[in-house]
């Protein structure tokens, strides 16, 4: 059967590999979109919530105690005057009855912080820094996003140009056949030619069927991560080199939050070894009341208060202060040895990302050359086909090569500008 031949409008050293200067969507975009939409920016607000809430009830505090208590009880035995004393009042005709063994009351006491030893400011520190970790903690999970959305973006930038380099073949090789057919026509050719070339041709359009399913992959998983349909073109970002400078990524706030609340608890821990001191007040409503006294002769309830002021030391926090003390030395020092854990492997990542764009920059030097002169032996050899000096079989090696030539100078290109982007992805500068 044969290739139906339509019009070429353009040959294949004329391809344009860069994307259209029309496209729309940009790295940056995709990398603030995937920001907004990814799930977890929903946590910074349940952060930011839980640790106002937090730190606001730990500042309640300063505020008076209060505490409401009813009671009943009953003891086994209560104070009762001296025998002569009580037979002298019986003489006189006072009536003595003695305290009830059953007392109630029913009380309101009141207690103010004077001076806590800086626990409720310690605990503010830390509730404050717990949430400042917290929010570090999402700021390097949300920072990886932006790797996965890098892999994304250039796996189908590179997509792309594969299938543009796929469409020039195709087109190549329908010019080709038919220069064939009218060869055949003519009786210089035979049918195999003419069927060689489409069979190249029917391969050339399997791989197109393939990278238009890896295509439509790609771009559902990119499409998911920034909340947007990706249906026009990807814009071919800058290049991008990581500029001079403090080192930004946000794992590194993150161990400086660490710190910071470690240094929060052991002002903590100071405070607990510090005296309290208090002013407190006691209204009851209750028998027996004060005047112990009197209710030995009446059982009537009485209105009773007392204010004061006390000191409460916990001397017993002394026995574990240091061992405690030692416990947040050793998580200071678990933190610095993480930090500098992770700025040696990212020196290192540093490294590799360098030796990329440094091998793929020497690499692409060539690349021109190559597809210039590939293009040039291939025009050579259709030529050759035209006078019968070649057979179809070599055009076709040589068409392969070019193609190949090609998709390497594209291969080549994204994988740099790929590299500048990781580089500037582990040092965040």
């Amino acid at each position: 059967m044969r290739m139906i031949c339509k019009p070429v409008c353009a040959c294949f050293c004329a391809l344009v590999l860069s994307l259209p200067a029309t496209a729309q969507l940009t790295l940056d975009e995709c990398q603030r979109l995937a920001e907004e939409n990814y799930p977890l920016v929903g946590k910074y607000e349940l952060i930011s919530l839980s640790t106002a809430y937090t730190v606001s009830n730990a500042d309640k505090g300063y505020f008076p105690q209060l505490s409401f208590t009813a009671q009943a009880a009953w003891q086994t035995d209560v104070p009762v005057l001296p025998g002569a004393l009580t037979q002298t009042l019986t003489q006189q005709g006072d009536t003595y009855r003695g305290l009830k063994k059953d007392q109630y009351k029913v009380a309101l006491d009141l207690n103010q912080t004077v001076w806590d030893g800086g626990a409720i400011r310690a605990q503010k520190e830390i509730d404050s820094t717990e949430g400042k970790v917290a929010e570090a903690e999402t700021d390097v999970d949300m920072y990886a996003v932006r790797r996965q959305v890098n892999q994304l973006f250039f796996g189908l930038l590179l997509i792309d140009q594969k299938m543009q380099v796929n469409q020039a073949t195709r087109a190549l090789l329908l010019s080709n056949s038919a220069k064939l057919e009218a060869m055949e026509a003519n009786g210089v050719a035979m049918q195999s030619d003419v069927d060689a070339v489409r069979a190249e041709y029917l391969e050339a359009e399997q791989q197109l069927a393939e990278l238009a399913s890896m295509k439509e992959s790609y771009r559902s998983m990119l499409s998911l991560f920034i909340g947007k349909d990706v249906s026009e073109p990807l814009q071919k970002p800058a290049p991008a080199l990581a500029g001079p400078g403090k080192n930004l990524r946000p794992e590194l706030a993150l161990f400086d939050a660490r710190s910071v609340q470690a240094d929060a608890r052991q002002k903590l821990l100071r405070s607990g070894v510090m005296p309290r001191v208090n002013l407190f007040a006691q209204g009851y409503y209750g028998y027996p009341g004060m005047d112990y006294f009197h209710d030995m002769f009446s059982r009537d309830w009485t209105f009773n208060a007392q204010v004061g002021i006390r000191l409460n030391w916990t001397i017993s926090n002394l026995y574990t202060y240091r061992n405690s003390k030692r416990k947040i030395d050793l998580t200071r020092r678990q933190i610095e040895n993480s930090r500098e854990v992770f700025l040696f492997n990212n020196r290192l990542q540093a490294i590799q990302d360098e030796s990329d764009i440094g091998r793929f920059r020497k690499v692409m030097t060539a690349d021109d050359e190559i597809v210039a002169l590939r293009t040039s032996i291939r025009e050579a050899a259709e030529a050759k086909l035209s006078n019968g000096i070649i057979d179809v079989n070599n055009l076709l090696r040589e068409i392969t090569r070019e193609k190949q030539a090609r998709l390497q100078r594209s291969s080549h290109e994204v994988e740099w500008l790929l590299a500048l982007y990781e580089l500037k992805h582990t040092t965040n500068r």
